[in-house]
């Protein structure tokens, strides 16, 4: 490994080369490591372990001895005598007390990892495989960022780890004059090679330019910051124009602390997948130059993702890019996701009076039976797709819910087969006067009850039926019923407080999400007071309040089998819920930006995401894993939605493109173009053969859900290395658009029969 003048980049140069090595199986470990070609030659490799000592000794004794006084102060006893014996100095007088706290303290993972920091933070003093072994998988970022700290500190004195560990990295500078001419030289480069490589190297441009603009922030260069700023910013993709307005008001080293964009930059390594061909190129290019500002930027913060085979073209790489970290790594979705459909209970479904009574003597058996057995189908047989049953506990079936069941299945016997020929009907459901300000909408599966999330921080409840709202009985009258008659669940309810509609106050900010669970008694709201309220549809009444976001809560969602619920919002973690625990079960953190919707998998093992970040991930339950990280909108994503086998998840954003993806490979397989503003709600017909999709562009649009899935052949190659071929021309699949007058779409349902509903408040 190459030695570097301090510290810090030492660490991060060793992680570097370890990820180089894992992607880079051709033997491409010593060329890295020679490629970070610090300007004074310090000194050669580990083995010169005299030499090195010799050199810049003061410097690396200063730094030792400042993590030894940080390790006292933090009380790693153990942690303090393994380094002195690392680097041989000796102890004062508790030697061999030390040295047994050591002892003990080593068989923790604790220690393990503060052994691991030491043998980072103190830059290769000593060359020991043993202890550059003991740390556990996870540790490795975490030394990085330790080291990153003390180095720091060691420089401005300054007590502020959090923001000085994301910072520190800057202070590597170069000659501020030279960054334009290292940029040029760059771009020339890369204009310069065959086309094929160009679209991928193109890729360096945005992530080099960042970085290169805030080291030179960082170190007060603020004329030459701005001139670089203003001489090459509109070189980059229109799509993260956005991100460079935030970037042009950080114009001094003060502006970066505590800026949340500038944090989420620097801390998560920006992803660039490109093939081996292309950065070989670009590393020969490096060296020859001797551009090593650059390369120091590429080691420190970037990751490059080497894949075997031809280069990508533009479209497929444009197809993919557009996150705020950029793709995300192949290793990211090649974990095992159970997308299959858990087995339904099987329930008898008893043939129905006016059924009978409609159909002809000699067709009505031989006519219900296959019906039946075609909704059975699919629940009969175990999906080798999917979990197992008890993976997850899931709440067992109460008698309410198997009538339900019952009600549905009867339902789906009458559903229309919906495709290119027989399109869906609409019905419209516009909120009209809705000066409170209209943020959310959710229908029951039944589709008998409406419910409005509104900014005056109420929360309205609508029946769509005939039948109206009524909450049961007080106390008192309760006990005057006789509990043993058979219409008890009848005479509970009080026929005086009979109404259409019924308004729920309790949150104190805008609510911002409402979810109904599946059995149609709660109701669950979400709102800027950082809270998540259940409330009964018997009373009318809040039941709980889940307190465990600090900021506002943008969605929260019910689990399709009810008892489990999610949440995400602006603290940028999803929270997993139930009903009766008032703290949440699981917290998916890894966003980078606010958490704006939520939405659980068919099967509930799993939960989808969409963020500001411009990503969707999708986290399995059991374990709390990010399992798959999709990256391609060039917007915040304000939709998901589900097949109905559990095959494919959709998702809508700002950008007004609506993606489609397969889960089990990972992969886009789908881009929907046509809407020209957010893509607020997106639903999937009852089988699966539509996909609607709402936008504030005030319009609803139908598309071949069908046909998109077909077209797409998803092979190994394809999953290994990202080459997805998309269909050029996504009006194909475009079935229909129908407009409103002016009110933008924020919710769709399909019905049991598969009538299309949409809400959304009038926009006079």
């Amino acid at each position: 490994m190459a030695a570097v003048q301090d510290a810090p980049v030492e660490a991060d140069n060793e992680k570097e080369i370890k990820t180089e090595t894992l992607n880079d199986a051709a033997g491409n470990h010593a060329s890295a490591a020679g490629g970070v070609i610090p300007s004074p030659p310090v000194a050669s490799t580990s083995s010169s372990g005299p030499a090195k000592a010799g050199g810049p000794g003061s410097e690396e004794q200063q730094t030792l001895m400042a993590v030894l006084q940080f390790l006292k102060k933090n009380n790693f006893v153990g942690a303090v005598d393994v380094l002195r014996r690392e680097a041989g100095i000796l102890e004062d007088s508790d030697e061999s007390q030390g040295q047994e706290l050591a002892a003990s303290a080593l068989g923790g993972a604790e220690a393990g990892d503060a052994t691991c920091t030491l043998s980072r933070a103190s830059s290769c003093t000593t060359s020991t495989p043993a202890v550059a072994a003991a740390p556990a998988k996870g540790a490795g970022e975490h030394c990085s960022t330790l080291s990153a700290a003390f180095g720091k500190r060691k420089e401005s004195g300054e007590d502020q780890p959090d923001v000085n560990v994301v910072l520190s990295a800057y202070s590597q500078q170069g000659d501020p004059a030279l960054y334009q001419g290292y940029y040029s030289g760059l771009k020339k480069f890369v204009e310069s090679v065959l086309d094929c490589h160009r679209a991928e190297l193109s890729q360096l441009f945005y992530p080099l330019f960042v970085h290169m603009y805030l080291e030179l922030v960082y170190n007060n260069h603020e004329t030459e910051a701005k001139a670089f700023f203003e001489k090459f910013s509109g070189d980059q993709e229109c799509y993260y124009q956005d991100d460079l307005r935030v970037l042009s008001g950080l114009t001094k080293k003060e502006h970066m602390k505590g800026n949340e964009t500038l944090l989420d930059f620097r801390t998560s390594k920006f992803v660039l997948r490109i093939s081996r061909d292309s950065y070989q190129l670009l590393k020969r290019h490096l060296q020859e130059r001797q551009n090593n500002q650059i390369w120091n930027i590429i080691q420190e913060h970037l990751y490059i993702d080497i894949f075997d085979g031809m280069p990508r073209s533009k479209s497929q790489i444009d197809s993919m890019s557009g996150s705020l970290a950029g793709e995300a790594k192949r290793e990211a979705n090649k974990a095992k996701v159970f997308y299959g459909l858990l087995k339904e209970p099987e329930i008898d479904v008893p043939l129905d009076d006016e059924d009978e009574e409609g159909e002809n003597e000699e067709g009505k058996p031989k006519k219900k039976k296959p019906k039946k057995d075609s909704m059975g189908s699919k629940s009969k047989k175990q999906d080798p797709n999917a979990p197992q049953q008890n993976r997850i506990p899931l709440p067992e079936l109460k008698d309410s819910d198997k009538l339900d069941k019952i009600m549905y299945m009867k339902e789906a016997t009458k559903r229309i087969r919906l495709g290119p020929e027989s399109l869906p009907s609409i019905c419209f459901y516009t909120f009209l006067n809705a000066y409170q300000g209209l943020t959310a909408v959710d229908f029951t599966d039944d589709s008998s009850l409406i419910a409005g999330g509104f900014a005056d921080s109420t929360v309205r409840v609508w029946s769509v039926t005939p039948k109206k709202l009524r909450s049961v009985k007080s106390a008192a009258d309760l006990n005057l019923i006789d509990k043993e008659s058979d219409d008890v669940l009848e005479r509970i309810m009080d026929e005086k407080s009979a109404s259409e509609s019924k308004i729920l106050y309790g949150h104190s900010g805008p609510v911002y999400g409402v979810s109904f669970s599946p059995d149609r008694n709660y109701l669950l709201s979400c709102s800027e007071d950082g809270t998540v309220r259940l409330w009964s549809l018997q009373t009318f009444t809040c039941l709980v309040g889940y307190k465990g976001h600090n900021y506002p809560v943008w969605d929260t969602q019910f689990s399709p089998y009810g008892y489990y619920f999610i949440s995400g919002g602006h603290d940028r973690v999803a929270r997993l819920w139930a009903t009766d625990h008032y703290q949440p079960l699981r917290m998916f953190a890894g966003h980078l930006a606010d958490i704006t919707c939520t939405q659980f998998h068919p099967n509930s093992n799993y939960v989808a995401t969409g963020s500001a970040d411009r990503t969707v991930r999708l986290w399995d339950i059991l374990n709390g894993n990010c399992v798959r990280i999709f990256t391609g909108h060039k917007g915040p994503i304000h939709s998901l939605a589900f097949s109905p086998n559990g095959k494919y998840l959709a998702s809508g954003a700002t950008d007004g493109r609506v993606l489609l993806w397969d889960i089990g490979h990972g992969l886009m397989i789908g881009e929907l173009k046509g809407h020209t503003d957010t893509v607020y709600s997106l639903k999937f017909s009852r089988d699966g053969e539509i996909l609607a999709s709402g936008s504030m562009d005030n319009t609803v649009r139908l598309w071949d859900s069908i046909k998109a899935f077909d077209d797409i052949e998803t092979d190994d190659f394809t999953a290994a290395t990202g080459h997805i071929h998309l269909p050029e021309n996504s009006q194909e699949l475009l079935l229909g658009t129908y407009m409103t007058k002016s009110t933008p779409v924020i919710h769709l349902h399909f019905t049991r029969r598969n009538l299309l509903l949409a809400a959304g408040a009038y926009n006079p």
